[in-house]
């Protein structure tokens, strides 16, 4: 099946008489008819559900049509992106790890990398994503267990180089882990390009209706954990607190990743979404392709009209010949990449919080990546933690707007950002 057909009916096949809609399976428990069957499932050699803060089958559906779409094996759905992003890598790396960043992606996944993971143990090595192969070659260590990377940074519009940073994550001996929230499978597919691991934020384009907050990590089912087995003793010795079973020679490449976060991760933190907010973002996933097309179609064009604006300084966008990512994006994102552009506007910060004051049809809200066109000031919202040269850093200067392109008829948000800059 092609990818418009897979957000429609991948994952889910209603047999004769069945609902033709994912059920809401809105239920904690199980029920077995035997201690034995039960028994089975906690033995990992059944599969079925038994507490839906590990598994629920609304959820699996949705894991099942966002593993097809991007090409993997397996995935497990998390309550947020943030979720999905500290269990992508905690699922291989503890106490005394490294793991490598690259240094252009979303704040509050920084902050995470940064602040929190390093209070767990867990150092981290931010490198800028254009940085030279000698200074990709010289982060790496004994202990690195993963690198981490944006396929569209979140807001900076980084296009990371997937191919590249696979090939030497994988010369390590270590996996590649790839947020492609902006991009979605529509536009890119970082499995194809060597990503081994793959996140996802689904309260964006996924969701696309500011409905749900939710994640997702998609295993390729590729990497093979037992050729690296000293790296990775979590998948590649018994796990005692599982009744010594080692993932990796259970459930092979394509399965050990995730029954790994799903049995130990979920089982202790519980980050796991409703029945409800899956079933919501797989009616999300069914438009996903209709709304990509036209979310980059629109973003083209006011990228277009703000690169032609006398009032306007610089305008990031991938889609623009001038663009510094330009040519890469034509090889990972030849469709399109996102509704997402930054710019500046002639006076800097003052004059940006002047602009988007006088906004009409975009609204101010921190959110980003859906059908309504958004608009936000990074530094002072989500990017706000960070210092001058942390921004500068992540690519995210303070004079930068955020643009989240949205569905509406384009001219309705191109008069709005007219009248909006003829104010300042």
């Amino acid at each position: 099946m092609r990818q418009e057909t897979k957000c429609i009916q991948a994952g889910y096949e209603p047999k004769n008489g069945e609902s033709r809609m994912i059920p809401i399976v809105q239920s904690t428990t199980f029920k077995y008819d035997s201690s034995e069957e039960m028994g089975k499932l906690f033995d990992l050699e059944a599969s079925g559900y038994f507490y839906t803060r590990l598994q629920n089958p609304t959820n699996d559906y949705v894991a099942a049509k966002i593993a097809a779409l991007e090409g993997g094996t397996a995935a497990i759905m998390t309550s947020s992106g943030q979720a999905a992003s500290f269990y992508s890598v905690f699922n291989l790396a503890g106490v005394g790890d490294h793991v490598i960043s690259s240094a252009s992606i979303y704040g509050g996944t920084y902050n995470l990398f940064a602040v929190t993971m390093r209070r767990m143990g867990i150092e981290f090595t931010f490198v800028d994503p254009d940085c030279s192969d000698e200074e990709l070659e010289a982060a790496f260590r004994d202990n690195t267990k993963a690198v981490f990377g944006e396929t569209i940074a979140n807001p900076a519009l980084t296009v990371f180089d997937i191919e590249r940073f696979a090939k030497a994550a994988h010369a390590h001996g270590v996996p590649l882990i790839v947020d492609n929230t902006f991009a979605t499978p529509i536009n890119c597919r970082p499995i194809e390009w060597g990503a081994d691991i793959v996140t996802h934020s689904t309260t964006k384009y996924m969701d696309g209706h500011d409905a749900t907050v939710g994640g997702v990590i998609v295993d390729s089912g590729r990497f093979d954990w037992m050729a690296h087995a000293d790296k990775f003793p979590g998948l590649t010795t018994p796990d005692e607190s599982y009744h010594g079973i080692t993932y990796a020679e259970r459930f092979g490449k394509e399965g050990a990743y995730i029954t790994k976060a799903t049995a130990q991760l979920m089982r202790d933190l519980g980050s796991i979404p409703s029945p409800m907010n899956c079933y919501l973002l797989n009616l999300g996933l069914e438009s996903l392709a209709v709304r990509m097309e036209r979310h980059c179609a629109n973003a083209q064009k006011v990228a277009e009209f703000l690169e032609g604006h006398e009032k306007v300084v610089w305008v990031n966008y991938p889609g623009l010949p001038g663009n510094k990512y330009y040519e890469r994006a034509k090889k990972y994102l030849p469709n399109g990449s996102c509704g997402v552009i930054s710019f500046g506007v002639r006076g800097g910060r003052k004059a940006a919080e002047e602009f988007m004051r006088h906004l009409k049809v975009a609204m101010i809200a921190t959110h980003v990546a859906d059908a309504h066109t958004c608009v936000l000031h990074p530094a002072s919202s989500t990017h706000r933690q960070m210092s001058d040269e942390e921004l500068l850093a992540a690519g995210v200067g303070p004079d930068l707007i955020r643009l989240s392109v949205g569905i509406e008829h384009v001219d309705d948000i191109l008069e709005d950002l007219t009248q909006a800059l003829a104010a300042i």
